[in-house]
């Protein structure tokens, strides 16, 4: 997250919108929020875990998603994903980003 945040202008030019979603409950994330001062949601998969089981994301055993990136255009297609530690680098997230509103200006 607090390299989301550093990279926060790759997304803005890109007219885009950052935000995390987590199984974690709602008081927890906005405690981590406020720790990281984070300018984006974090949105709480706490009570049902519907996202995470909508995107395919869950790991069963332990009750919580795996650590993806998503990058989904204005229609709701997934045009990006990364799992696991890559999830954790902007670079193709930021990429994607670019390449979209590269393709919208045209």
């Amino acid at each position: 997250m607090q390299a989301y945040q550093l990279g926060s202008q790759k997304f803005e030019g890109a007219d885009t919108q950052v935000f995390g979603v987590s199984t974690d409950n709602v008081y927890s994330l906005k405690a981590f929020a406020e720790k990281l001062t984070l300018s984006f949601p974090l949105l709480s998969d706490f009570k049902d875990r519907k996202v995470g089981e909508a995107y395919g994301i869950m790991i069963p055993k332990m009750g919580m998603a795996n650590r993806v990136t998503f990058v989904i255009d204005k229609a709701g297609k997934i045009e990006f994903m990364e799992q696991g530690a890559a999830a954790m680098d902007i670079l193709g997230a930021g990429d994607a980003c670019s390449r979209l509103a590269h393709k919208a200006a045209k």
